[in-house]
């Protein structure tokens, strides 16, 4: 069994429904298929693992990335860490909005898909964000279930990663609704 494959089946054997929907998924593998050489990519919210694991199928056979995980419940990183994970993958059970807050350096790819650093702290998540660096956030399609005050906040995700002057951003009818956004170089 691949790691997808694997990964879909140990979000479902552990009641874990929060998972990115394939079409995500691929996007994911793709965009990740497209990272510089050396790139960093980051993944704030790791579940089951299933996101990392369409990255990882991106990024294989290559060794010279790396991809960071972030995952606030320890039960549920501990699940991920089932997984025969590459050598280039880290995983890490906290708080997103206080790893943000103490990393260094930039990504090249940024998964945000946790309320920490997508619907509370965005503006961390694009802080750690390289030029030319892309961020996808998923979920974006709104629904008839959504309480009040999710729907303001998914709003508010919306419009920081649409009007933001340090990106060029589109929202696609993909999956769940994806928004990606690439940063600007900067300017010279």
């Amino acid at each position: 069994m691949n790691l997808i494959d694997a990964a879909y089946a140990r979000a479902e054997a552990n009641g874990f429904g929060l998972s990115c929907e394939p079409p995500v998924g691929r996007l994911l593998a793709t965009l990740a298929a497209a990272l510089p050489p050396g790139g960093r990519v980051l993944e704030l919210g790791t579940g089951a693992g299933v996101g990392t694991a369409w990255l990882v199928s991106g990024l294989l056979p290559r060794a010279d990335a790396t991809l960071l995980s972030v995952e606030l419940d320890p039960a549920t990183s501990a699940l991920a860490a089932e997984a025969g994970w590459p050598d280039f993958v880290e995983l890490r059970v906290g708080d997103a909005l206080e790893f943000l807050a103490a990393a260094e350096g930039g990504y090249d790819l940024i998964f945000a898909d946790c309320a920490g650093g997508k619907v509370e702290g965005l503006e961390h998540t694009l802080a750690r964000l390289n030029p030319r660096g892309t961020i996808v956030v998923d979920d974006m399609r709104e629904a008839d279930d959504w309480p009040d005050d999710f729907r303001a906040r998914q709003q508010g995700v919306r419009r920081t990663l649409l009007e933001h002057p340090d990106l060029v951003s589109v929202e696609l009818d993909h999956g769940s609704g994806v928004i990606i956004g690439v940063r600007r170089p900067p300017a010279g």
